[in-house]
């Protein structure tokens, strides 16, 4: 017989798992965006994003509160609250990995020089192949209590940052070309805007498995490195 307790953790998980699957669909979104090499995005796709958003918000604020009510209302045990207190971690990267979506969403828009977009293309599909595929293996370290997922993710955040600094450093040398001009400037800002978001996602994905092993082992390993 489940008490009220379990009810209200269970209700939790299950706005969580919902909250997750649509943050996850953003960045399989944004990925079809980034992948196709248009900066002209479908209004169809740029729709949805922002009404998806709107619904992360929602869910968010939904899922905070009933973490507190759960606390306050039923003093759950030591074991509980290291999964509601990771949960309200990964809940609160999530939000701003939704965050980040609609932002790489405007810089794309926002690309005046379409030739050094199509250039770069390619590193920045993998960038962000590489992002998503951290924050799906963090959530499912988290949801399956996999510790070898959350140690993958954590290790493998050095190879997005790697992929951006290559990145970075081929636009720098494109911005230099004596064809330089207002356009090329800013559609290099716009660039830089992209790859630092997708880079942030890959950010928050590591914090997700940390906090996804705070929910299985009960140790914090935040700013620690790993065994």
């Amino acid at each position: 017989m489940t008490t009220k307790k379990d009810d209200a953790i269970s209700s939790i998980l299950s706005d969580f798992e919902e909250f997750a699957n649509l943050v996850l669909y953003q960045l399989d979104l944004l990925e079809k965006i980034i992948s196709s090499g248009e900066i002209k995005i479908a209004d169809e796709l740029s729709k949805e994003l922002l009404s998806n958003e709107k619904k992360i918000d929602k869910l968010e604020v939904k899922i905070s509160d009933k973490i507190v009510n759960t606390i306050v209302l039923y003093q759950p045990v030591a074991s509980d609250i290291r999964k509601i207190f990771a949960c309200f971690r990964i809940v609160n990267s999530l939000e701003r990995i939704g965050d980040m979506v609609i932002t790489i969403h405007n810089h794309i828009q926002n690309i005046k020089a379409p030739k050094i977009y199509t250039e770069l293309n390619d590193a920045i599909t993998n960038m962000i192949i590489n992002s998503s595929n951290m924050v799906n293996k963090a959530l499912l370290a988290f949801t399956n209590d996999d510790r070898e997922y959350a140690i993958w993710t954590i290790k493998n955040d050095t190879v997005v940052e790697e992929t951006n600094k290559k990145m970075l450093k081929k636009a720098v040398k494109k911005s230099t070309d004596n064809d330089e001009n207002k356009q090329l400037l800013m559609s290099f800002i716009s660039m830089n805007g992209i790859v630092t978001n997708i880079e942030r996602i890959a950010g928050h994905a590591t914090n997700i498995a940390e906090a996804a092993i705070y929910s299985i082992e009960g140790k914090d390993i935040r700013h620690k490195p790993l065994d």
